[in-house]
């Protein structure tokens, strides 16, 4: 159902993943608007917003000058005290020429308010390394290693040949040693489910590892015997390029969303538009001249004809799709 507001309406997140949207109606004041929804966001006690460039599109206003109201619009918010929910802002950006735009005038404000330092700096790091970030730190689980030490007593006729003894045993346990270190933004990214493997890992093999999330880059450190430091250290290398390759992944078909949206028809005579990962596999598909490709709809697998844009389920249940090229800037 929609909700009509003052200078925008909201409705339900339908299919996409979230659970509000906010539609503007175009003013052309974009620091009010901005400013409007921020606090219909806090009121509504909502934890995160994301905005378009908006008035770059067909309102034809400067990304200069959007970038400038904008973020004008979130420092005043976000220096008010009464803010209790609103957690995370973000400003989602397709077209690179725009980029330098929003950076230039963040940049004039990462100075002027020590009270909203950290909030730019996190700002930036998302704009130049491309990843997404929270407001709030990560929290990671700390690793803990069970150690069981090892006790050497030595006796000797004297001290320089204990002494010798024990400079002995020390390089055994050296040549068995390894260290390495492995760095990455993608490190920045691991949630339970990798902290999980980590700690399994730990257990299994002769090795310790320590997560050195605050650095920068991101850093695994792992050492212990040498040939379990190789087999873990493969292992992690593996986990970083999985979420970089899920990341890159997710990243082409939220640009590719910007470009193409592709619906199934729902109830009402209405039509939903499947999520971005499923959107880019039809997408793609089409583009490869395929004839079929199998999807989920509603947790049930269809089989799309790509001719008829039709999509049938194994009891023979049909469904029409449909293609819906997005104009530039909506």
């Amino acid at each position: 159902a929609r909700q009509y507001q003052n200078g925008f309406i909201t409705t339900r997140g339908g299919n996409l993943l979230c659970s509000k949207i906010i539609h503007l109606i175009t003013d052309n004041q974009v620091k009010s608007q901005v400013s409007k929804v921020l606090h219909e966001c806090e009121r509504r006690m909502y934890k995160s917003v994301a905005f378009p460039a908006i008035g770059t599109g067909q309102a034809g206003q400067s990304s200069a000058k959007v970038a400038d109201e904008m973020l004008d619009a979130v420092v005043e918010f976000a220096r008010q005290k009464s803010v209790q929910h609103l957690q995370t802002i973000k400003i989602v950006i397709f077209q690179t020429n725009m980029l330098t735009d929003f950076y230039e005038s963040m940049k004039k404000r990462k100075d002027s308010n020590s009270s909203t330092m950290e909030l730019w700096l996190s700002v930036l790091k998302s704009f130049l390394g491309g990843r997404k970030q929270s407001s709030e730190k990560k929290k990671f689980m700390i690793l803990e290693k069970k150690v069981d030490l090892v006790t050497f007593q030595i006796c000797g006729e004297s001290q320089e040949k204990v002494d010798a003894t024990e400079s002995w045993i020390k390089d055994l346990i050296l040549k068995e040693q390894f260290e390495n270190t492995i760095s990455d933004e993608a490190i920045e990214s691991f949630d339970e489910a990798q902290i999980v493997i980590l700690e399994a890992l730990q257990r299994r093999k002769q090795v310790t590892i320590q997560l050195l999330s605050k650095l920068s880059p991101p850093q695994i450190k792992i050492s212990g015997i040498s040939r379990d430091v190789c087999s873990v250290s493969l292992v992690v290398q593996e986990m970083v390029q999985e979420i970089k390759s899920t990341e890159e992944e997710q990243s082409k078909a939220e640009l590719l969303h910007n470009l193409v949206e592709w619906r199934y028809s729902g109830s009402n005579d209405s039509f939903v538009a499947f999520d971005k990962l499923t959107n880019m596999q039809l997408e793609r598909a089409k583009m490869a001249k395929k004839l079929h490709l199998n999807v989920k709809i509603k947790m049930k697998t269809y089989q799309v004809d790509l001719n008829t844009l039709k999509a049938t389920d194994d009891q023979g249940k049909t469904i029409n799709l449909r293609r819906v090229i997005k104009d530039e800037g909506k």
